[in-house]
């Protein structure tokens, strides 16, 4: 009786093993934690290009979201991570814009500003951006390539423009390994990191945003 039972246990933890593989797995990238001596949150690295960054994090409905306001500046927080996407090929993130970069514009580079950005980066310096700019059409593609001494390859999808969302969360899920193929004709290597990014300084004005967490899953 006990070896028949022993026998029932295991073919089931087999058939559930074979049924789900990586399914339901996920990798939250969240801004929990404690925060160092200049506020940042666990894991995350602050990055400022142009003038000065005003982030705070907040607490809204149990989870920690971060704050950004830009002033003619431009900076981010950015996590490195190890990431096989592959296994996790679909990414998931909301925001909230509250104030869009007056006059930006993804397609010309004197006004490329953008209240909300999500940059992962692979292995091999290739990223992939996700924004919401306050012109372009949805679903359009840019080239931010930056040649010699950098060498970077950085495709842009607009994944929202315009304010008729603004200070709202706006839910978004991308599959990472397809659009990578679709704009490097090839597979994806290794996800190296992660940024969201906020950015006013062509076009001086000021843009503010909310970011959420950040999911990465099997399905």
């Amino acid at each position: 009786m006990a070896r028949s039972a022993l026998f029932m246990c295991i073919v089931i933890l087999l058939a559930c093993f074979i049924t789900t593989g990586y399914a339901g797995e996920k990798i939250e990238i969240s801004f929990e934690g404690s925060k160092d001596s200049n506020s940042l949150p666990q894991g995350w690295k602050l990055k400022e290009k142009t003038g000065e960054a005003e982030f705070k994090i907040l607490t809204e409905d149990g989870e920690k979201i971060a704050y950004f306001r830009s002033v003619s500046a431009s900076f981010s927080l950015e996590k490195n991570l190890n990431i096989d996407p592959n296994r996790y090929p679909y990414i998931l993130w909301r925001w909230k814009v509250l104030r869009l970069p007056a006059g930006g514009d993804v397609r010309l580079k004197g006004k490329n500003d953008q209240a909300a950005q999500l940059l992962i980066a692979f292995k091999g310096r290739k990223i992939i951006s996700y924004i919401w700019d306050s012109v372009a059409p949805e679903g359009s593609i840019s080239d931010e390539s930056i040649g010699w001494p950098v060498n970077l390859k950085i495709k842009v999808i607009t994944v929202k423009s315009g304010a008729s969302d603004l200070n709202k969360w706006i839910s978004f899920k991308r599959n990472i390994v397809e659009d990578y193929k679709n704009l490097f004709n090839e597979d994806p290597p290794v996800i190296e990191g992660v940024r969201v990014q906020i950015n006013s300084q062509h076009t001086g004005t000021v843009a503010e945003t909310l970011f959420g967490k950040i999911i990465l899953s099997s399905e």
